[in-house]
């Protein structure tokens, strides 16, 4: 029986065609950090229709839902994790937070362009000192005439130094409703970004710090009112978390691939008590992540629903790696080996938008909320 959601045909055709033609020849290289870059990625999604997903046509986008965004990550992840998150993070927390709180001049102003994939977008909220404990952050903004100055430092940001345009969180006042959100551009002076990070996984994805030393923003690109900033922050972070829950169902049925194809191709047998339980928490998982999207599509609160498929998907995808590893061996053992790639990239999904750590604490405290 298929537990996969239905998708649109255009999207999914679209879809089809974007791994064949550009995912799947690039996958070895950006696993090794010598792919595309996210931004080339990006235009080559928007070429095809596909990097404003979510957003309306109106602004070029493919007015798609939450469920054919999650198929579409999951299909691309099953594929390379790096595009995964490069095209999870433009389509989501990079694009979505504009949708969702910017003005009528500011989505006119930079929606076109990011359907389009002439720009690309991040999301930067994570900070040297502020990870989990969002509301800690210490990135300033502070008031000069009519707009604002932001200085700080914004760490482990996907698509830096790639991305055009930033969402980026500052604060004006103490406190969690002492947050606002920024629109910035890169070519904005003072704006300065790391190299990449060298990381176990992930090496397609471009992942550094940005450091804003004074940047001037207008008011014209506050992102929703003065101190709206963690609201949108956690409504950026529901959405993200349905891709990531994608990404993760994509590598764990990328990693269950790897074990089909070496034991038919070698001939042997496999533990076949672990193969049908990774394939049924893979199966889980989707349904899952299918259930927060489809929350997400009715405008439905969804915060429980997202942590609930974030953390079951991406410790399963984890899961699935090592037994992929375990399966595959001794050939496994390379470095270049698929489910060895799986097994480094696996594990980031269990740190961003979110730690597991958090997510347990969302779902067991909106156990006692009712």
């Amino acid at each position: 029986m298929s537990t996969e959601a239905p998708v649109a045909p255009p999207i999914a055709e679209l879809t089809a065609c974007f791994v064949d033609e550009v995912i799947r020849p690039y996958a070895a290289k950006m696993a090794r950090g010598q792919g595309l870059s996210p931004d080339a990625l990006v235009r080559a999604a928007g070429e095809r229709g596909l990097a404003g997903l979510l957003l309306p046509t109106r602004y070029g986008g493919a007015a798609a839902g939450h469920v054919e965004f999650a198929r579409f990550v999951e299909a691309v992840a099953r594929v390379c994790a790096s595009s995964a998150v490069i095209l999870d993070v433009h389509l989501s927390v990079g694009s979505e937070p504009l949708l969702l709180f910017g003005e009528p001049a500011q989505l006119q102003r930079h929606l076109p362009a990011i359907a389009s994939g002439r720009h690309t977008a991040a999301f930067a909220l994570t900070e040297p000192g502020s990870g989990s404990d969002a509301a800690g952050l210490s990135t300033r903004a502070e008031r000069d005439g009519d707009g604002y100055r932001l200085t700080g430092t914004k760490a482990f940001i996907t698509n830096c130094r790639a991305a055009d345009v930033y969402v980026v969180m500052a604060r004006t006042a103490p406190g969690p409703r002492g947050i606002s959100a920024f629109i910035v551009g890169a070519d904005s002076r003072g704006l300065n970004t790391g190299e990449p990070l060298h990381k176990m996984g992930l090496a397609g994805s471009w992942t550094g710090e940005l450091v804003l030393d004074g940047v001037s923003v207008g008011s014209a690109d506050r992102l929703g009112d003065e101190g709206m900033g963690f609201r949108v922050a956690m409504a950026a972070l529901d959405s993200g978390r349905i891709g990531i829950s994608a990404q993760a169902v994509g590598i764990a049925q990328g990693c269950l691939d790897d074990v089909v194809s070496s034991a038919r191709r070698d001939g042997r047998d496999v533990d076949e008590t672990l193969l049908a339980d990774i394939h049924a928490r893979t199966v889980a998982a989707r349904l899952l992540t299918a259930h927060a999207a489809r929350l997400a599509d009715l405008s439905q609160p969804m915060t429980r629903d997202a942590s609930i498929a974030k953390l079951y998907a991406t410790d399963t995808c984890v899961a699935a790696a090592g037994a992929a590893v375990e399966m595959c061996a001794p050939d496994s053992g390379r470095e270049d080996h698929p489910a060895a790639i799986r097994l480094r990239d696996a594990k980031a999904s269990q740190i961003y938008e979110g730690t597991n750590q958090v997510q347990r604490m969302v779902i067991s405290r909106s156990v006692f909320d009712g």
